[in-house]
């Protein structure tokens, strides 16, 4: 079965009229085409009973061609006496008449040694064996059957074409604001806001109107936590300063300042995450951007950082995709962060397909153990028994990051064991 919209319903479309072409095509050769050939042949057998009748009782050959002369040219019959021998029964394979007409002739008369359909479409030449030799009978074609009888078909066939490619014209502008209602649900789906009008049947129209309600309500719920977050955020930021402000300018030193230097460190490092979540899902526009080079850009950074980042290419796809480049860059910033945090050493990958592009990081720390990782890509989930806690803080938004913007994407974010360093594997799937 075909896959899309517009092939199924073009099968729909064409396979009852085909099957119906067919049956009226084989009703009409067998039973009213094959019907009238018999009756017409019958009709001609009995002439030619006469007339054989007619040359068998002459004493000659001669005599016999003078004694039905008459006859023959009344009923429009050509003869040969002697005639040259023929051999075999003939036909056109496209001639299915022919078969009927044979078959008639070889049944109702005594004699019938060959039949030549062949050699003209307009005549029938016949071969009866008579006491005075074979005797050749021709006569018109449309004695024994209907004239030109493809004509019917070829009719059928033209207005069965022209019915079903009006027909599909009306379909496609039918299904055309489905396909754009699926275009702009996917597009939503990958973060974009396409324009759409409702348009065609009224089942359409009101799956189209919902759908605009639906995506109105995602967006307001959307702003409306983006909001929370990023208010909330920004509000701690005041008396968190404050807080450090007083510990810069405190007198005392010892153990428990350092602890609540440590606590408020860890407090603006929770208020960064919380704003880079909020970013992430921020309203960004899509823009090409070549995907190898948005990969060097994020090894780069790795690397001034102090990292160890090694970045591959792979595949033969085209190098450009439309994406929301800070977003994803946001994203490979996180796996990278993560990768130097838990391990030694990185490597980048980009695989370009025809159809996604995937960005693998792997790196040679401990991984996360695989009952575990479809936690760990919740937000604000910490795996410290699975990745070193005493190497880095963090407050579980990393991957939850990451994974939303694979999702804003059209794609997901799948973590597994890294062969090549033996550590976690996270792929960044992104779809064209």
């Amino acid at each position: 079965m075909p896959k899309g919209i517009y092939g199924r319903a073009a099968l729909i479309l064409l396979l009852p009229i085909v099957v119906l072409q067919v049956v009226v095509s084989v009703v009409f050769i067998q039973r009213h085409f094959e019907d009238v050939t018999q009756q017409m042949t019958d009709s001609l057998l009995l002439e030619l009973r006469h007339l054989t009748e007619e040359v068998e009782a002459a004493p000659d050959a001669e005599a016999a061609l003078q004694s039905v002369a008459g006859l023959a040219a009344a009923l429009r019959l050509e003869l040969t006496l002697p005639a040259e021998e023929m051999h075999g029964f003939r036909r056109a394979f496209y001639d299915v008449s022919g078969a009927t007409v044979i078959a008639e002739l070889r049944r109702g008369l005594d004699g019938v040694e060959a039949v030549d359909l062949s050699e003209s479409s307009r005549r029938v030449l016949l071969q009866v064996t008579t006491r005075h030799g074979p005797l050749g009978i021709s006569f018109d074609r449309r004695r024994v059957s209907a004239s030109n009888p493809h004509q019917f078909l070829v009719l059928m066939g033209f207005v069965g074409v022209v019915m079903a490619l009006v027909a599909f014209i009306y379909l496609r502008n039918q299904l055309r604001p489905i396909t754009r209602l699926a275009a702009a649900a996917e597009a939503f789906g990958r973060g974009r806001i396409e324009p759409y009008k409702p348009a065609g049947a009224v089942e359409v129209r009101s799956a189209g109107h919902a759908f605009l309600d639906m995506r109105a309500r995602i967006e307001r719920q959307t702003a409306q936590r983006t909001m929370l977050l990023s208010g909330v955020s920004h509000d701690l930021r005041t008396p968190l300063t404050r807080m450090k402000l007083g510990l810069s300018l405190a007198e005392a030193d010892g153990a428990d300042v350092e602890d609540l230097g440590r606590d408020v460190a860890e407090m603006e490092a929770m208020l960064d995450g919380f704003l880079a979540f909020v970013r992430s899902e921020a309203g960004e526009a899509a823009e090409r951007v070549n995907a190898v080079e948005l990969a060097e850009q994020v090894a780069e950074k790795a690397r001034r950082a102090g990292g160890k980042v090694e970045v591959e290419r792979r595949g033969e796809g085209e190098e450009e995709i439309a994406v929301r480049a800070l977003s994803v860059e946001r994203a490979l910033t996180n796996l990278l962060s993560n990768a130097r945090r838990y391990g030694q050493t990185a490597k980048l990958s980009v695989d370009l397909g025809e159809r996604m592009v995937r960005f693998t990081v792997e790196d040679d720390g401990p991984g996360i153990p695989e009952a575990r990782r479809e936690e760990a890509v919740k937000a604000f989930t910490r795996l410290d028994a699975a990745r070193n806690q005493d190497a880095g803080g963090g407050v579980g938004l990393g991957l939850a990051i990451a994974l939303d913007v694979a999702r804003s994407h059209g794609g997901t974010l799948r973590l597994g064991d890294s062969e090549a360093l033996g550590g976690l594997k996270a792929e960044l799937v992104l779809a064209r």
